[in-house]
């Protein structure tokens, strides 16, 4: 297929780093393309700055992915600062190269703008009184879209109630769990982009081209792995579907491998244009030899996706008009990433195996992290661009090598109280016990180097994927596993299983010039929840509060999560000496209820997106899950409930 057939843009416009100095704007695009803006008043006539395609070309990198599909980063530096808290509509003027009549916003995205807005638009907050924050989402989760829900939020919010910001804090895709339905429609697109044909290294299929049209592998894909002693390990640590006790029974049968099914996932997962392109029902050799169990529930997969895909409309819109974080958590690259050294080793000394961890985090790299802090991702662009034009080669792998090694994932916005988003996955602590211990989630160096960062702030915002202060039955659970030798099976990735980052982090909030504010963003765990946390050894503690949501389409098993709830109310009250077992140091841990939830009840479990509200000295003073099915779920900081209070202890 011809980029003349294809939409001009195939996803975004995404609002990324936006400051009164500087604007950042990602998009893919079908084909190379001119570009223009025009920023103007809330009503759209009074212009306030105008920017050529030749000033524009200038502040743009363009990256050529496949025939059909290029990713445009404008990051502009403003020629006056923008006005703060005011609506800035603003206008993308795109025309392809070739071409000469060029496309408003209206043309080539018909629904970006929201009712009675001609323009899409913005607005500068950089005080930060109100933000929505959210992780993990799956496609084909059975539940509505936590965006969409945004999205909704956003229609109806009020300019003195206009968020600064949309977090988002891991699991932006799940590489490692597809559902089929999901896969063919990954193939279906690669196909019409024209992605170069790449070699897959010791694995039982030659290349992608092969993968993608003669022998995908639907729901077998662990049966890809050479069938020796190194890729039988590589199996049990990468794609074997397991079992998991307590929590869930994942699967890594779809498993993404090559580079252009990472791509077109985020296409698919961020934007409807990509949808109108695609054969919707599933080919009946699919189907037509599956027992009839697993044809229903293929069937299911398929009329859950089709939902999905429906409300990709709004989640377009919802991220064109609000800047928009992103930070990896395992999914976004494969289920336990780094989880231990024995998980790095097994992965990354298999050529097959490597590729896949490779391509993973070469998509996020292009597709989230880029935008994050484009001046920190400069070195590495020239090496994506190789590895796009010629993947399966040896530049291909010598990107990968380059992605592997980068140390710069986390990064700092401007706002205030500062955005502080931290890498969690590639800097880890690793276990000086046992290689298939679980490895901190940071290593010395790293929470050193945060410590410096957060000198001569009052207050900070905090993103760490996995919540700092968990619930601790269940990590208490983790570390019993972990005693046993199976940390892969309950997700053993708490921030307390590794001993000396537990205790380096812990001393980072003791620290005298630590800032007064802290609240510590979080999701990964598929259930929401409030903490409050004060230090038993100081006279003035720190304000800490950790506000964890999750899933935007993802939830926990609800029975299982309300055993769990109600056990650690009771198991670590504070009177209670298992508090002594704990690697926490002289911490008291306050719930904060859920209004209107039942006695038992702390966590919540609903698919939705977090709303939290600030105060002028960053301060929670209201903390919301807004309901992925439409309800509101307000958080009771008045008062901590003091029945769980919980004594931290060594």
């Amino acid at each position: 297929m011809t980029s003349d057939s294809l939409p001009l843009v195939l996803a975004g416009p995404i609002l990324r780093l936006a400051t009164p100095e500087r604007l950042v704007f990602w998009l893919a695009t079908s084909t190379a393309i001119d570009a223009r803006l025009c920023l103007s008043g809330p009503t759209g006539t009074s212009v306030l700055q105008e920017y050529s395609s030749s000033q524009l070309a200038e502040a743009t990198q363009q990256l050529k992915l496949a025939e059909a599909l290029y990713l445009q980063m404008i990051d502009l530096p403003l020629l006056q600062a923008l006005p703060v808290q005011q609506q800035i509509s603003y206008d993308l003027q795109l025309k392809p190269q070739s071409a000469e009549r060029w496309q408003n916003c209206n043309e080539w995205a018909s629904a970006l703008c929201y009712p009675g807005q001609q323009l899409p638009f913005f607005r500068l907050e950089p005080k930060v009184r109100q933000l929505l924050h959210g992780s993990c989402r799956k496609p084909h989760f059975a539940g509505p879209d936590g965006l969409v829900r945004a999205d909704q939020f956003l229609q109806q919010c009020s300019e003195h109630d206009w968020p600064s910001l949309l977090m988002l804090s891991g699991d932006q895709i799940y590489a490692d769990d597809v559902a089929t339905p999901m896969l063919y429609a990954i193939h279906q697109l690669a196909n019409k982009l024209g992605f170069a044909n790449e070699h897959l290294p010791e694995a039982d299929i030659q290349s992608s081209v092969e993968l993608h049209q003669q022998r995908p592998y639907y729901g077998q894909r662990e049966q890809l792995l050479p069938d020796t002693k190194a890729g039988q390990q590589v199996l049990q640590q990468l794609f074997k579907g397991v079992r998991k006790p307590v929590f869930t029974s994942d699967n890594a049968h779809n498993h993404l491998i090559s580079f252009a099914e990472v791509c077109c996932m985020y296409l698919l997962v961020w934007s409807p244009q990509c949808w109108g392109l695609l054969n919707k029902e599933l080919p009946a050799e699919l189907t037509e030899r599956l027992p009839a169990a697993q044809h229903a529930k293929l069937q299911k997969q398929q009329q859950t996706i089709q939902t999905f895909a429906s409300g990709l409309g709004q989640v377009q819109r919802l991220l064109a008009h609000l800047p928009v974080a992103m930070i990896f958590d395992d999914h976004d690259i494969s289920d336990d990433w780094n989880l231990t050294a024995e998980w790095e080793q097994t992965a990354y000394q298999h050529p097959f195996s490597r590729r896949i961890i490779g391509n993973a985090l070469l998509g996020y790299c292009l597709f989230q992290g880029w935008g994050n802090a484009p001046e920190q991702h400069q070195p590495l662009l020239p090496l994506c661009q190789q590895a796009a034009t010629v993947p399966g080669s040896l530049a291909h792998d010598e990107c990968i090598n380059a992605l592997l090694k980068f140390n710069q994932w986390r990064y700092q916005w401007p706002t205030e109280p500062p955005l502080i988003v931290l890498d969690t996955r590639t800097q880890r602590w690793r276990s000086e016990v046992s290689p298939d211990q679980p490895s901190g989630l940071m290593d010395w160096e790293s929470i050193t180097d945060l410590q410096q960062q957060l000198r001569g702030h009052s207050a900070v915002l905090l993103v760490s994927p996995a919540p700092v202060f968990g619930v601790k039955l269940i990590e208490a659970i983790q570390h019993l596993f972990t005693a046993f030798g199976k940390p892969l099976l309950v997700d053993a990735e708490s921030w307390m299983a590794h001993p000396g980052s537990a205790h380096a982090l812990l001393n980072l909030f003791r620290h005298p010039k630590t800032p007064q504010n802290f609240v510590i963003l979080s999701g990964d765990v598929h259930y929401s929840f409030v903490f409050q946390v004060a230090l038993r050894c100081r006279e003035q503690s720190p304000s800490i509060w950790q506000i964890t949501s999750s899933g935007l389409k993802n939830q926990f098993p609800d029975r299982l999560l309300k055993l769990l709830d109600r056990s650690n109310r009771w198991l670590y009250a504070s009177w209670s000496p298992l508090n002594w077992l704990t690697k926490r140091r002289q911490m008291k841990v306050t719930h904060h209820k859920p209004l209107g939830a039942s006695a038992g009840q702390r966590l919540v479990n609903s698919a939705g997106i977090g709303l939290l509200q600030l105060s002028d000295q960053g301060v929670p003073e209201k903390v919301l899950q807004l309901t992925a099915d439409g309800k509101q779920i307000e958080f009771d900081l008045t008062q901590g409930d003091d029945e769980i209070s919980e004594d931290y202890s060594l």
